[in-house]
């Protein structure tokens, strides 16, 4: 696994690249700010990113997304020390794979890092095994019978669309389209009456809850599930008034997408 790192403390760069070079991780470059940062993707191929929130110059959100737009195949450890949950809420719904918080235990970054590369390669099997890693379009016709546990994924992350296709072909789901917005996401409800819809709150176009009623209205019987990295009660309350079954936290964890799963599709 490549690494790249990117934080604007010295220390914490030499420890960070220390502690992964110690356990195999190749750690491709030490970065101290973001500004050479799509540079050296591109020089060096990083399977993994260790991001800092609080950077010289642009903050660690913004790099975030332009890496999930760009290279959506990398997996991004957000790291901060900020004690406001609404930074790692933002984190989360721009793609973030997981979070190192400092102060860290070494045994919680190499936890964290193993986990988010695990989910990868499990996602990555899986797309490969059904031999569509490219994102479907159109593959099911509205007349066939209605299938629960066929799936239509919609959010505006590339990273996201991939790892939920492949953990939820991994655990028996047929997924016959991925969208990037609310607006796609009513047209495939009408196109294909899926089981399940897995639908983002926060998108371009028409956000999640703009669209859920439309999409609930389309295909009365699709399960639709809220993904997101903020659950708040108010959110909460809202989805399941318009008749949302559930939601799935960011950044997605299989075991959690599994039991979740199960508990839906019977």
């Amino acid at each position: 696994m490549r690494v790249l790192i990117v934080d604007d403390n010295a220390s914490m760069r030499a420890l960070l690249s220390s502690l992964l070079a110690s356990r195999g991780y190749e750690v491709v470059a030490a970065l101290e700010d973001g500004d050479r940062i799509m540079e050296t993707i591109r020089q060096k191929s990083p399977d993994i990113i260790c991001l800092d929130y609080q950077l010289p110059g642009r903050d660690g959100l913004d790099i975030l997304r332009e890496i999930n737009d760009t290279n959506p195949q990398i997996d991004v450890l957000f790291m901060t020390a900020s004690g406001d949950t609404t930074v790692e809420q933002k984190a989360a719904d721009a793609g973030a794979a997981g979070f190192i918080r400092k102060p860290f235990g070494q045994a919680q970054i190499l936890k964290e890092v193993q986990l988010v590369w695990d989910m990868r390669q499990q996602a990555t099997a899986a797309n490969e095994q059904t031999g569509q890693a490219q994102e479907e379009q159109a593959l099911q016709p509205a007349d066939l019978p209605f299938n629960p546990r066929s799936v239509v994924i919609a959010d505006d992350n590339g990273s996201i669309r991939f790892l939920l296709k492949g953990l939820l072909t991994e655990l028996g789901f047929k997924v016959i389209q991925s969208v990037g917005n609310g607006e796609e996401a009513i047209k495939a409800a009408k196109t294909h009456r899926p089981g399940v819809l897995c639908l983002d709150v926060e998108m371009p176009v028409l956000s999640g809850l703009d669209a859920l009623p439309m999409i609930r209205e389309a295909s009365p019987q699709t399960a639709v599930v809220m993904i997101t990295g903020s659950a708040t009660r108010e959110l909460v309350e809202k989805a399941t008034a318009h008749g949302a079954r559930g939601y799935i936290v960011k950044p997605i964890r299989p075991a959690y997408l599994e039991a979740f799963m199960k508990k839906l599709v019977k």
